[in-house]
């Protein structure tokens, strides 16, 4: 059996398991990389090579996305709940301000940063369609999510 027909199968029975358990963010995360792995591994048919080149360089920049925009956005965001926004001062929301703008600069230079890497491993033609997979799998994985809160 080729590798192109396991894979469907593999993203099923991780996406089943996905949402069939309730286990903890650490391992629902796992759980969401490890079918986004499978699912962009049939979208963008690696060679072994480039696969060899290109997950490294993936990881590394989603690892670091995920960790500026959840650590660091979560402190922002919690500071901005409710009406806490009307009892900072103008000092603390000029600062919340300035910290958000310096997360935002640090996740432009990491996407920068990313692309520049992955020229040298991928194609333009298959970095295009690497962004269309990550967008479709997005749309899947909220399409999932939406059915499962329907259900309960």
């Amino acid at each position: 059996m080729k590798i192109k027909n396991i894979l469907p199968i593999l993203l099923f029975l991780v996406s089943f398991s996905f949402y069939a358990q309730n286990d903890k963010d650490d391992e629902k995360r796992e759980k969401i990389k490890a079918y986004k792995v499978s699912f962009l591994t049939t979208e963008l048919e690696l060679t072994s090579t480039e696969a060899e080149k290109f997950w490294p360089i993936y990881n590394a920049y989603d690892d670091k996305q995920f960790e500026l925009r959840h650590e660091k956005m979560k402190t922002y965001l919690r500071k901005l709940k409710d009406d806490n926004v009307n009892s900072l001062s103008e000092k603390e929301a000029s600062a919340l301000l300035s910290q958000i703008e310096s997360t935002d600069k640090e996740l432009y230079f990491l996407r920068e940063k990313y692309m520049s890497n992955l020229r040298k491993v991928l194609s333009a033609k298959k970095i295009l369609k690497l962004k269309k997979s990550e967008d479709d799998f997005n749309r899947k994985l909220l399409k999932q999510y939406k059915e499962k809160a329907a259900k309960n």
